[in-house]
C-alpha cells in the first residue's frame, strides 16, 4: 500500500493542479477578451489613420495643383519676357508636382550632365542601348549626339506623356511605357541581343537598397559582359554600394554646371 504521507502529497498535488488549471482557464479567457478588445481598437485606429491619410492626401493634392498652376504661370511669364520656350521644363515640373518620388528631379537633366552620362557609352559597339527613366529625352539626345543610332535605343519611361513625346522625337527608337524597376519583366522578351549599355536617370535614392541592388543585377542580366550601367545622383554617396562582388565601380568628377550639381557612377560586371 502507498505510504499515507505519499497519498496526502498526491492529493495536494492534484488539488494544486486543478487550481492551476482553473486559474489558467480564467487567465486565457481574460486574455482572449483583452485580445478581442485590442483587435477592435486596432481596426478602429487603422480606419481613423486611413481617413486621416486620405484627407491629408487630398489636401496635399489640392496644394500641389495650386502650386502647379503658379509654376506654369510664372514660367510662361518668363518665356514671354525672354522670348523663349520651356516646354520640357514645364512638362517635367508638372509631372514632378504630381509624382515627386517617381520623377525625382524638379527639372530635366542638364546638357552637361547628359553629355557626361553619354560619354560612357561607346557608339561603335553594336547592340541596343537601354535608357531607364528617359523623361523628356535630355540624355537620349546626348546619346544621339554622341553617335548612337536612335534605332538602337530602347527608352523605358513610366509617364505616358513623356512616352508620347519621346516617340514623336525619336520615331525609330523603341519606347517602352512601364516601370523600369521591373526591368527583367519588361525587357526579357524585347531584347534580341544583349544590351551594350544601360543608362539610368531613375531617382534611386527614393527606393530601398534591396530594390536598387535588384535593378542593377537585373540590368546585368540583359547586358553584355563588362557593359556599363550608368547612373547619376545628386547625393554625395554612391547610389549603389561600391563594394560588390565581381563588380567594378567608377565615378565621374562632380558636374558643377548641372543644377543641382551631380555625379555619374558607372558599374560593370566582371
Amino acid at each position: 500500500m502507498p505510504h499515507p504521507a505519499l497519498q496526502l502529497l498526491e492529493k495536494k498535488f492534484e488539488r494544486q493542479k486543478r487550481i492551476f488549471e482553473f486559474k489558467r482557464d480564467a487567465f486565457e479567457k481574460r486574455l482572449e477578451e483583452h485580445m478581442q478588445r485590442l483587435e477592435a481598437r486596432k481596426d478602429d485606429f487603422e480606419r481613423r489613420i486611413e481617413r486621416h491619410l486620405e484627407e491629408k492626401k487630398q489636401r496635399i493634392g489640392q496644394s500641389l495643383e495650386s502650386q502647379k498652376k503658379k509654376f506654369e504661370t510664372r514660367l510662361r511669364s518668363f518665356e514671354k519676357k525672354n522670348g523663349i520656350r520651356l516646354d520640357d521644363e514645364v512638362r517635367f515640373i508638372r509631372t514632378w508636382l504630381g509624382k515627386p518620388l517617381s520623377t525625382g528631379a524638379v527639372t530635366p537633366s542638364g546638357r552637361a550632365l547628359a553629355r557626361v552620362m553619354a560619354a560612357y557609352v561607346d557608339p561603335r559597339t553594336r547592340g541596343p542601348v537601354v535608357e531607364l527613366g528617359a523623361g523628356t529625352g535630355a540624355v537620349t539626345q546626348a546619346l544621339v549626339d554622341r553617335g548612337v543610332d536612335p534605332a538602337r535605343l530602347v527608352l523605358v519611361e513610366s509617364d505616358a506623356t513623356f512616352c508620347r513625346m519621346l516617340q514623336a522625337r525619336y520615331p525609330s527608337a523603341r519606347v517602352v511605357h512601364g516601370d523600369a524597376y521591373g526591368l527583367r519583366r519588361i525587357l526579357g522578351t524585347l531584347l534580341t541581343e544583349p544590351a551594350v549599355a544601360v543608362v539610368s536617370g531613375l531617382p534611386l535614392f527614393t527606393k530601398p537598397l534591396r530594390i536598387r541592388l535588384r535593378l542593377l543585377f537585373e540590368a546585368f542580366g540583359v547586358m553584355a559582359p563588362a557593359a556599363p550601367f550608368v547612373q547619376f545622383t545628386y547625393n554625395a554617396v554612391a547610389p549603389i554600394p561600391r563594394r560588390l562582388e565581381r563588380v567594378r565601380v567608377e565615378a565621374s568628377e562632380r558636374v558643377w554646371r548641372n543644377i543641382p550639381p551631380a555625379r555619374v557612377w558607372v558599374y560593370r560586371r566582371d
